[in-house]
């Protein structure tokens, strides 16, 4: 039985009958008399008998190419969205598909960012683009920015190293640049959604094998 401390916390009983099992604090994972606190992988899996292996991380260097790779496909997909589609936007949310293209290298952009300045801002992320950048071929120029703007910055020393101050905690400079990574990956797959609905084939879509390593939602809207 797993809790994830929603519904406990606003509930006093519920929390007091946690406590009585042994749960100190939520998220938690009972079975039997066993408790696991927290998301552990390895633990959970000791815990219902099963064997845990770690998928392997991409190095610092392998996500600087895959974050290359995924920049130069989104400069592909937005060039492909008709004009008259760029206002297009996934039911329940108020970004178009012009501004996920254009999110995708802003997001990528704050790696270096994040690193110049010291601290990753939220704000950053509700950027939208310009109005002088109107169209899909004006969000790629933009990208090819961004992408020589990266590839200057993981040529310097110790590029990856160390740790990165973030709005939601600190983190270590891999785990951000790979966090990063994912990120922009994800939205080309929503990309690639709308792309679908219009009625039109990505060009050289990326591929599962392409994205393989990087932690993204299973689902492509989450």
């Amino acid at each position: 039985m797993a809790f994830d401390g929603f519904d406990v916390e606003a509930d006093p009983a519920r929390r007091a009958d946690l406590e009585r099992v042994g749960v100190a604090r939520v998220p938690a994972t009972i079975v039997g008399d066993r408790v696991v606190h927290g998301w552990n992988p390895e633990a959970l899996a000791e815990l219902v008998g099963v064997r845990y292996r770690a998928p392997k991380k991409l190095t610092p260097a392998e996500l600087a190419d895959r974050m290359d790779l995924i920049l130069v496909a989104t400069q592909r997909a937005i060039r492909q969205v008709p004009r008259e589609h760029l206002g297009m936007k996934y039911p329940g949310r108020d970004r178009t598909v012009h501004q996920l293209a254009f999110h995708v290298f802003r997001v990528a952009a704050s790696y270096a960012d994040t690193r110049e300045q010291g601290q990753l801002l939220g704000a950053w992320f509700e950027e939208n683009a310009p109005a002088e950048m109107a169209d899909g071929e004006a969000v790629a120029r933009y990208g090819e920015t961004v992408r020589a703007r990266l590839r200057a910055y993981f040529a310097r020393p110790g590029w990856c190293d160390g740790e990165v101050s973030t709005y939601y905690g600190p983190q270590s400079a891999p785990d951000f640049m790979e966090r990063t990574t994912w990120h922009t990956a994800q939205h080309l797959r929503q990309i690639y959604w709308f792309l679908d609905r219009m009625g039109v084939a990505a060009e050289a879509p990326l591929s599962d094998a392409d994205l393989e390593g990087l932690p993204f939602p299973k689902e492509v809207w989450s």
